[in-house]
């Protein structure tokens, strides 16, 4: 790949739009759903689904339910004929009248916190059984992995949950995994998205990037990791990940979280936040030019930066309705052989109301990616002696019947990601297929030197378009 074919220009900053409205998913949607989640359960005849949720694994439960247990423990039994009931700890209870989908309510004491009451609790097997589990019945279990191969007989649930259910099911051979219901790239009733689902999500990508520009405007020499997290984390909303300010060598003394380090010039900087359905990360160096690298790392931005920005391009230009996960991957093999740049995880991802829900992107997969599906640039390059270089953010795919929805739905939306795309043409000189449609307000854009905050990497004119193998068309 030439480094010549990108250069960086003076250019304006994306568009941002703070202050944007965060829809509700209308009822209608939380309805269908419900149904998408039976059919599956008919198609693989369970007969009946225990899906489990805490604050930290609760998207399947919000999926139906429409919120999370919070801080402790939660079961939602759904059966074939639509019944609901939720099963709650102590502090939980009264958010049931307020479910999406209504069900009835049972109280289980045990998923309550240390030392709260316990009085007249009733064994979990016997509230299970009172939620409608059947002995003798096909029984699926919902956590939040996707086990295969010989992994298909794990669960993720509690070892006391998983015991109270096999108990009210009738023993361990009535059990199966049942998550990918929910988030199997191939069918999870979750990896596609209605126009409603895709508004909703993008006011979390906004969110998302729209606090990335603000916390890169502010990078400066004495500038604290804490000072730009405040940047990063937005309008009070929950993160998805661990809000990242760090600068420098990262994890001393064990620290995950923005410290009052000061940041220094020439430092590695790495910023990532997310919110529900879309997360944004950069990594850089704080830096206004390349001569102010250590030498030993004179060439990042050819040797690493470019070559990374490069697959980025490649992989948005190559995206499109129908291609499988498998050619992506092996266009990323192609344009950024692993070897050579060091990744390892999969070169893009499933976004939902956590930041990986799941991923089509592996080696040989046959899955095609469909209208609906929200994704995540997330191609890692790891070269040791040298600082990252990151630009993930959400993108999606919209047939012209979903384009046209959101158009008609969602007017302000819809402006905002034709502001964008109109960016990456006109700017940034990258070229979209149709169905492609932006949730982030920073998607291709890249300061290298963080110092710098005009000038960013450009396309040059007549840099071919590579194809879905990396060759260049």
């Amino acid at each position: 790949m030439d480094a010549n074919r990108y250069a960086l220009e003076t250019i304006p900053s994306p568009p941002a739009f703070p202050g944007a409205a965060s829809p509700v998913i209308s009822d209608e949607t939380l309805h269908r759903r419900l149904a998408a989640i039976i059919e599956r359960m008919q198609q693989q005849q369970i007969a009946q689904l225990i899906i489990y949720a805490d604050k930290e694994h609760g998207s399947n439960f919000e999926y139906l339910a429409g919120f999370i247990p919070r801080f402790e423990e939660a079961l939602l039994v759904v059966t074939q004929q639509g019944e609901l009931t939720y099963i709650m700890g102590n502090e939980n209870l009264k958010l049931v009248p307020f479910a999406r989908n209504p069900g009835r309510c049972l109280h289980a004491a045990v998923f309550s916190l240390p030392n709260q009451p316990m009085r007249g609790e009733q064994p979990l097997d016997q509230l299970l059984t009172e939620a409608g589990i059947v002995a003798g019945e096909r029984t699926g279990l919902v956590g939040w992995k996707l086990f295969t191969g010989r992994q298909q007989r794990m669960f993720d649930l509690p070892q006391f949950i998983y015991a109270a259910a096999a108990q009210a099911a009738g023993g361990d051979a009535q059990l199966v995994n049942a998550t990918g219901l929910f988030i199997s790239p191939d069918n999870g009733a979750r990896c596609v998205n209605g126009a409603d689902e895709v508004a909703f999500y993008e006011a979390g990508a906004n969110l998302a990037s729209t606090a990335m520009l603000a916390a890169l405007d502010s990078v400066a020499p004495g500038v604290t990791e804490k000072a730009l997290g405040a940047r990063l984390n937005a309008e009070g909303q929950p993160n998805t990940v661990v809000t990242i300010a760090a600068t420098g060598d990262r994890f001393a003394q064990a620290r995950l979280y923005p410290s009052d380090k000061r940041i220094a010039r020439g430092d590695k900087l790495s910023l990532t936040t997310g919110y529900k359905g879309g997360l944004t990360s950069r990594s850089a160096y704080v830096v206004s030019e390349a001569s102010e690298l250590q030498c030993n790392v004179s060439d990042w931005l050819t040797r690493l930066a470019i070559p990374y920005y490069h697959a980025v391009v490649s992989w948005l230009e190559q995206l499109r309705i129908g291609i499988t996960g498998g050619e992506l991957y092996s266009l990323i093999e192609t344009v950024l052989p692993k070897a050579q740049y060091g990744w390892h995880l999969n070169p893009g991802h499933l976004v939902a109301d956590e930041e990986w829900l799941s991923s089509p992107i592996y080696p040989d997969s046959a899955v095609t990616l469909k209208s609906g599906m929200l994704l995540q640039i997330d191609i890692i390059p790891s070269v040791p002696g040298y600082g990252g270089c990151s630009i993930e953010d959400t993108v999606g795919l919209a047939d012209a019947a979903l384009r046209d929805e959101l158009a008609r739905r969602f007017p302000d939306l819809w402006q905002r990601m034709t502001q964008r795309k109109a960016y990456l043409t006109d700017v940034l000189k990258i070229e979209l297929a149709e169905e492609v449609i932006l949730l982030s307000n920073t998607v291709g854009y890249l300061r290298p030197f963080l110092l710098d905050k005009r000038r960013a990497l450009v396309r040059q004119q007549g840099l071919n378009r590579p194809d879905a193998a990396g060759n260049n068309l």
